[in-house]
């Protein structure tokens, strides 16, 4: 699929945000190129938000010229990108060099929570920068392979959460009880306390939570292409009807 089609898709389903996150391609594009997408967009009724990794000033700076040209409010990005692993110290430094740029445009800079980086130095990282524009994309289910319990980083992380990857997850044995996975499950199906997150970010809010939730899945390979993303789009689906009935409990 296309990232035409996938826009495509997104409107068909009645959603009106689609996040644009770790599509390399998106990088290379042209301002004849962007400016398509962004028409596209438009045509669909769609916000645009966009996804890439690592805090390289240089990277930071040319996704948030992606940003500007697609009018996109928001750009997530993870601690580490590759082999690029800075500590606290130099993290801080990138982010304070390149926010006034981000705040000047209006664009929200987010930090994901995973593995690589515990919870509490992300949000050291965030308190100590301080920016308006520099916050924290809320995925739970990530920090479980550092041995951080969902409820510990969402509390952690409340104060700071201005995007949330709703991606539930479960174990499960693996064959021959050798070991267990870490996939996800359609949404309601694991371990994720969806309702506690939204019940935790609207108290937060006053009430009604102004924070985008983003339908993402660690889905297991299927055995085929075409069986894999059947299933996807079927999980995608019910995410989607499930988020829909909960927003309106």
């Amino acid at each position: 699929m296309s990232l035409a089609d996938m826009l495509r898709d997104t409107a068909a389903q009645g959603v009106r945000l689609f996040q644009i996150c770790d599509h390399a391609p998106l990088a290379a594009y042209d301002d004849e190129q962007l400016a398509a997408l962004r028409a596209l967009a438009d045509e669909l009724g769609l916000t645009l938000q966009l996804g890439t990794r690592g805090t390289d000033p240089a990277v930071l700076r040319s996704w948030l010229r992606l940003a500007a040209a697609l009018r996109a409010s928001l750009v997530r990005t993870m601690w580490t990108a590759g082999d690029d692993r800075p500590d606290a110290v130099e993290t801080e430094r990138r982010l304070r060099a390149v926010l006034p740029e981000y705040e000047e445009a209006g664009v929200t800079l987010g930090l994901e929570t995973y593995e690589q980086v515990g919870s509490a130095e992300l949000v050291a990282v965030v308190q100590a920068v301080g920016s308006p524009r520099l916050g924290i994309v809320l995925d739970p289910a990530n920090t479980v392979a550092n041995l951080e319990h969902p409820a510990d980083v969402t509390a952690r992380c409340l104060p700071f959460v201005v995007n949330w990857h709703v991606k539930d997850f479960a174990f499960s044995r693996q064959d021959g009880w050798v070991g267990f996975a870490l996939t996800s499950t359609p949404l309601g199906e694991g371990r994720l306390d969806h309702a506690g997150i939204r019940a935790a970010l609207a108290e937060r809010d006053g009430g009604t939570s102004g924070v985008d939730e983003v339908v993402e899945h660690w889905l297991p390979w299927q055995g085929d292409p075409e069986t894999t993303t059947r299933l996807e789009a079927e999980w995608t689906t019910h995410t989607i009807s499930q988020l829909r009935s909960k927003n309106h409990d």
